[in-house]
């Protein structure tokens, strides 16, 4: 008796295998970055780091720079579940502890210090840049629907989206700012979990303030 015929090979990935590639290669094209720059670094290198071809990396990424795209969204995609969650009535500013404002920052996982250099590359990186500001982009969409959820409110309307206009800079002017002071050592790493969260913080209890 022969085996029916038919297509053989490997299994299709999973959407969740498929995540876990796309941040694969996010955290390999950040270490290549962060120590060689992003001129010298090759879709080549990105997934030889990783263990795929530079097809599998074009297949997930259009560019090398896109490819710390996940890592720039996933702190964002926190911080729309967090403000969902959030009762209302009490104060944004408190909406980060030192591990939700790190989490911002430290988009390699354990090595927080390369997530805040990717983020000081987006100075100097026009590409990078690029997808940075794309990302925050996108994100205010989210903040806004997440504000009016908390607040009772039609999720396009007028008052959310500024709100969550304003949110959306101040959170990206704290995080570049503190991205762009060094922190160097691992005593300056334990008072840097607090000074971003304090950074965050200010920042928004500016916002809620509005302007004067």
């Amino acid at each position: 008796m022969t085996a029916p015929s038919g297509r053989t090979g490997r299994p299709p990935l999973t959407e969740a295998r498929k995540a876990e590639i796309r941040l694969e290669i996010a955290r390999a094209a950040v270490r290549l970055f962060v120590t060689q720059g992003v001129a010298a670094t090759t879709g080549e290198q990105i997934g030889q780091t990783v263990g795929v071809s530079a097809r599998t990396v074009w297949r997930y990424f259009p560019s090398k720079e896109s490819c710390v795209r996940p890592l720039f969204s996933a702190g964002i995609d926190v911080i729309a579940a967090r403000l969902r969650e959030w009762p209302p009535g009490r104060p944004l500013e408190e909406l980060f502890d030192p591990g939700l404002a790190t989490g911002l920052l430290a988009v390699t996982g354990p090595e927080g210090a390369t997530g805040s250099a990717l983020v000081r590359l987006t100075r100097t990186e026009p590409g990078l840049r690029a997808i940075w500001l794309q990302t925050y982009a996108e994100a205010e969409p989210a903040f806004a629907r997440a504000l009016a959820d908390r607040a009772g409110l039609p999720a396009g309307g007028l008052r959310p989206t500024i709100q969550a206009a304003m949110l959306n800079a101040a959170l990206r002017a704290a995080v570049e700012r503190f991205a762009w002071r060094e922190v160097e050592t691992d005593t300056d790493r334990v008072t840097g979990d607090a000074e971003v969260a304090e950074t965050l913080r200010s920042a928004l209890a500016i916002a809620a303030e509005g302007v004067s």
